[in-house]
């Protein structure tokens, strides 16, 4: 079993993009539209957005289409990471190998944790911390604990030796998480990643028909049986 240090290390060595070439960028897209309408819906017109672990910064790339007017900047700690999203940079989107919490001053309209504080060892200090980098905040959540997820056990090993999930959630605790660290929740949606996202394993697929018929009746008893969902929050 590998240690936190272990874990944390796997952001710098490369052995994450080993375990994740594509560093997660072709769900990007459907990630970008989510956050897109959770912000007309709410009405925010940010000027300014950020990402904390902006990863190969596909994310920001795809929201600046949608998004004409903001300035985007992404930071991320991974060198590998950096070498990725370096490319997308443009006159209105900048990226730093740096932790944006150790910026003194750097404050904006909108930050975006998308699938972050999961792989943060002390992830309520980090969301403590974030707090003061901006107005908003938006959060992306893997749901990762479910009756199924439970069950088969492999799907929690997964997360953890590939993905690096370090915690897991439901909905009530990482709103609840949120909330102890200090935010009020403005408005929050489940994300369809088991039903939504293409090119996914032949056991996602099969999952997908009754995730979406269970969905469709009754989406928090879906989330909480058959996992594959993910909690989109929107945060001061």
């Amino acid at each position: 079993m590998s240690s936190v240090a272990d874990q944390q290390s796997k952001y710098q060595d490369g052995t994450y993009l080993q375990n994740n070439p594509g560093w997660h960028a072709e769900a990007s897209p459907w990630k970008a539209e989510h956050i897109h309408e959770i912000m007309s819906k709410n009405g925010i017109s940010p000027q300014t957005i950020c990402e904390i672990g902006c990863g190969a910064g596909g994310v920001l790339s795809a929201l600046q289409e949608r998004r004409h007017e903001a300035t985007f900047v992404g930071y991320d700690i991974s060198p590998q990471a950096f070498e990725l999203c370096r490319k997308k940079a443009n006159n209105k989107l900048s990226f730093y190998q740096a932790n944006l919490l150790e910026q003194e001053g750097a404050f904006f309209d909108v930050v975006l944790a998308i699938d972050v504080f999961e792989h943060v060892p002390d992830y309520m200090g980090f969301l403590s911390r974030l707090r003061s980098k901006a107005s908003y905040k938006i959060f992306h959540i893997p749901l990762d604990l479910s009756a199924q997820a439970i069950l088969r056990e492999s799907a929690l090993v997964t997360a953890r030796e590939k993905v690096g999930h370090m915690h897991y959630f439901t909905k009530y605790t990482a709103l609840a998480t949120l909330i102890d660290c200090g935010y009020q929740i403005i408005d929050w949606q489940y994300t369809r990643k088991g039903i939504d996202l293409p090119n996914q394993g032949w056991k996602t697929r099969l999952l997908s028909v009754p995730r979406r018929s269970l969905f469709a009746l009754s989406p928090n008893f879906a989330v909480h049986l058959l996992g594959g969902f993910s909690l989109l929050v929107l945060a001061v």
